[in-house]
């Protein structure tokens, strides 16, 4: 399985960015996927998942209302977009296949991560 995360970059708060995933060697559709980040000297933490079809999706509190994520089947792709940026949501993005088809919002709960894509927000 391979996970490619793609997008990050450096915005200015209050900016948007589109992250991207592509993932390989499974079957995509099966499974629910997830959003994390780390900051530098913290532990990974949650941002966002999407259950195996879209349906059903979930946000940490600190993204909700600001953050979009999405996924398209068809091309085995997970989205996250990024809007109204803040400096507090620098960090290494991942993209992580969960192991079951429903939302998932802790590291445990997830089989596969991506290289992760960085994003940094300055004020």
């Amino acid at each position: 399985v391979q996970l490619q995360a793609s997008g990050g970059g450096l915005v200015q708060a209050g900016g948007s960015l589109r992250l991207s995933c592509v993932a390989s060697g499974l079957t995509f559709s099966r499974y629910a996927m997830g959003w994390f980040r780390q900051a530098p000297g913290k532990e990974r933490e949650y941002v966002a998942t999407i259950s195996w079809s879209g349906g059903s999706t979930a946000y940490a509190d600190s993204v909700k209302g600001r953050f979009t994520i999405s996924r398209d089947n068809a091309k085995n792709m997970v989205y996250l977009q990024m809007n109204s940026l803040k400096t507090e949501d620098t960090a290494v993005y991942y993209c992580a296949v969960a192991r079951s088809s429903g939302i998932r919002t802790t590291t445990q709960e997830y089989q596969h991560w991506g290289q992760g894509t960085q994003v940094t927000v300055s004020s």
